[in-house]
């Protein structure tokens, strides 16, 4: 289930070296392109084993896939995950039920209204809001002025996923609170751009791409690629051209995002470099592969049967986003 045979891997290793013995009928499709089609099965799965994981960070990332990807048959499952024993687990399946609309999930969201933990309470708000099931918006708000830095990073993301133009000005007092730290600070951007506000681009989103730290100039591209803007797209291409290749890589994935396919090369010449780390993790690796669903090309999908079978599981389950993204 989770391994393909070895002799698809070898095929799919010659086909990507540009050997004629590589363009299988399990490789290619009758007008010539991988057919992603095959791996969704074993996609499924991947993320099915994730759910059930003994790590919670590889337990949360699973449902981060499942909402990612819409995978609507997982639902069910991430639903029960709302009883984890782990808060990040917990917070991850309250944000992919209301972000997938899944109704059935209501009455166990309502529960946690009333969690000890700020971050369950303002999860299953935000839940209950998206689906429509009454106007939770008040509690997340609350929370932005919490003790817990985790919490109120957490309340401003959901304000800014909420959308409602009305909540930027507690955002920007949120940002320029004495007490909130660099998490909040930024997630406050992030936010500010979810919902649009282009005055954000250059007084936070500039300044964060020209930051000589790499986590600030990814966490730039993200509230870049949020905004959406011409502009916007425009600064993050100049990201192309960073010194750090993780930069680099994030912002072809966020531009294929953006529908903007310029990051190819980029992601295909590493991918083609690394075939034989498919089994290690590396920041670059588990982002080069998520790049593949985000841009969606043919020339980076005919990766995809070989990062499928890696033995590292965040790696593996990127690829099963990937897949997912490219057979919706």
């Amino acid at each position: 289930m989770k391994n393909l045979l070895s002799v698809v891997i070898l095929t799919a290793i010659l086909f990507l070296s540009g050997c004629d013995a590589g363009q299988t009928e399990f490789d290619l499709s009758a007008d010539g392109k991988i057919n992603v089609d095959r791996l969704r099965p074993g996609a499924i799965e991947i993320i099915r084993d994730g759910l059930a994981d003994e790590s919670p960070i590889i337990r949360s990332y699973a449902i981060e896939v499942v909402s990612a990807t819409g995978t609507k048959e997982l639902v069910s499952i991430v639903v029960q995950l709302l009883k984890d024993d782990t808060v990040e687990v917990r917070f991850a399946a309250a944000l992919a039920i209301g972000d997938m609309r899944y109704l059935a999930a209501q009455y166990s969201l309502r529960r946690l209204l009333n969690d000890t933990n700020e971050n369950i309470k303002i999860g299953a708000a935000y839940a209950l809001t998206r689906l429509g099931k009454g106007d939770f918006r008040d509690i997340i708000r609350r929370l932005t002025k919490s003790k817990d830095q985790t919490a109120r990073a957490n309340a401003v993301m959901l304000l800014g996923k909420l959308g409602s133009k009305g909540d930027m000005q507690l955002l920007y007092q949120t940002l320029r609170a004495l007490d909130s730290d660099d998490k909040v600070k930024i997630q406050a951007v992030e936010a500010l751009a979810t919902l649009g506000d282009e005055k954000i681009y250059q007084s936070k989103c500039w300044p964060l791409l020209i930051s000589k730290y790499a986590d600030d100039r990814i966490m730039g591209i993200r509230a870049m690629a949020q905004l959406g803007t011409a502009e916007a797209k425009n600064a993050i291409q100049t990201m192309l051209y960073d010194d750090i290749l993780e930069v680099r890589l994030y912002a072809a994935g966020q531009l294929g995002v953006l529908g903007d396919t310029a990051g190819e090369d980029e992601v295909a010449v590493y991918l083609s470099q690394n075939l034989q780390n498919k089994n290690k993790w590396f920041e670059a690796g588990d982002t080069a592969v998520t790049a593949i669903g985000q841009i969606g090309t043919n020339a980076l999908a005919k990766f995809l049967p070989v990062f499928i079978d890696s033995r590292n599981r965040l790696i593996r389950l990127s690829a099963a986003q990937s897949v997912l993204l490219l057979t919706q």
